[in-house]
């Protein structure tokens, strides 16, 4: 696709450059009331919402100051150089949760709503593949057969152990 078709400001072009399209559903995000949710709740958004932020940034129809904003936000999650690293337990996640919560905010006052809605749809059909593609099922007999197979080198190495311990 070129790129005179993504900057063209044709927003119907979206999901053809993406390759989904929008799932037939409610678009609304997840009640964003602290009592509605849980933390960890919150927590497995954080992809989601970082996906949402891609799509807003591409978006022919988004204002520049809000795919700059969704840009920085997204770039921060994946970003290895952090304020507080993950690694530290709790305080890590927690700038990112922090940063993704202002992130959101911002972006819903300054995007048009009719973009929000359109990239909400396009995460979620980007979801809805991914979680397709999982539970395929040469990946679920793949993931059991490695499995089966680490198990049975640990109880052999177990048995050989054992029987080395015992001669000496």
């Amino acid at each position: 696709m070129d790129n005179k078709e993504i900057g063209n400001g044709n927003s119907a072009n979206l999901p053809n450059i993406s390759g989904l399209s929008s799932p037939p559903q409610n678009l609304e995000d997840p009640p964003s009331h602290p009592d509605a949710m849980t933390w960890p709740q919150q927590a497995r958004l954080l992809p989601k919402k970082a996906h949402v932020f891609y799509f807003v940034s591409k978006h022919p129809n988004t204002p520049w100051y809000a795919k700059l904003v969704a840009a920085c936000t997204a770039g921060y999650l994946f970003s290895p150089v952090q304020i507080i690293p993950n690694y530290i337990p709790v305080i890590g996640m927690l700038d990112d949760v922090l940063i993704v919560f202002l992130g959101v905010k911002l972006i819903q006052r300054i995007t048009p709503p009719e973009v929000l809605a359109e990239c909400r749809g396009l995460a979620d059909a980007a979801e809805l593949r991914r979680n397709e593609k999982i539970r395929s099922t040469a990946a679920v007999i793949t993931s059991v057969v490695i499995a089966t197979l680490w198990f049975l080198a640990a109880v052999i190495a177990s048995v050989l152990m054992a029987k080395y311990v015992r001669r000496y």
